[in-house]
């Protein structure tokens, strides 16, 4: 995209400020979906692997994945496919993690 001339200082200025702020706020949306399935994967692989007999408490799983649906839902509303496919693909590895645990 070529740029048309003259192009100030204040321009660019606000060029940048504009497009920095959409994109840390659709990465910073990415990476919480991300750390919210992360939240319970220590338990459950120390779970699997024979470290620990304790399930995380079921108050912890219903709330990050009530959190997790909120933010599946508005990655619907939104048509925003990375999150989509990112919370997606998430609940399918946490619901094959408990499948694992519950049937071994």
């Amino acid at each position: 995209m070529p740029f048309k001339f003259p192009m100030t200082i204040v321009a660019i200025r606000e060029y940048l400020r504009n497009s920095l702020a959409t994109l840390s706020a659709d990465t910073l949306g990415w990476l919480a979906a991300i750390v919210l399935h992360c939240a319970t994967l220590p338990s459950f692989l120390a779970l699997m692997t024979g470290l620990s007999d304790r399930t995380p408490g079921l108050d912890i799983i219903l709330f990050l994945w009530s959190g997790l649906v909120l933010l599946f839902m508005r990655a619907v509303v939104l048509r925003d496919m990375l999150n989509i496919i990112t919370i997606g693909f998430g609940f399918i590895l946490q619901a094959g993690f408990m499948a694992l645990v519950l049937f071994k």
